[in-house]
């Protein structure tokens, strides 16, 4: 946990700490780490891009414009980036419910309970209209 006004790509090593990939299709141990990351230009950085690939994990960031040389870039994996605009989509449909944008819960459980039940409400709404 953190506070609301740090930038996310201060926070990147806590969050990927915390990522378990599994792969159901495939027998053996599960991933502890994502093959790729696809993040947008907040974390464009040089240094993030080296830490990534030193991790093993494939960085796919669109580089700022101020960016001249973006390190560990392959501009022909962007392409993954454009699909982004569904996980953005799909936040401003749980953005909807007041409860879950401004969290009055303080235990997880509840607020992961409310999440769900959101996630349900809206596939409800897209199914039946």
């Amino acid at each position: 946990m953190a506070a609301a006004s740090p930038a996310e790509v201060t926070l990147l090593d806590a969050t990927l700490a915390t990522v378990r990939v599994t792969r159901a299709h495939r027998a053996g141990r599960p991933r502890q780490r994502p093959v790729r990351l696809i993040a947008d230009r907040g974390y464009d950085s040089n240094a993030v891009r080296a830490a990534l690939a030193a991790r093993g994990i494939q960085p796919i960031i669109p580089a700022r414009s101020n960016n001249r040389r973006a390190t560990h870039q392959d501009g022909r994996c962007l392409r993954r980036s454009r699909r982004r605009w569904i996980v953005e989509r799909s936040n401003a449909w749980l953005y909807n419910f007041r409860r879950l944008v401004v969290r009055y819960e303080r235990s997880a459980e509840i607020y992961t309970a409310l999440v769900h039940l959101a996630c349900a409400l809206i596939t409800l709404k897209r199914v039946f209209g």
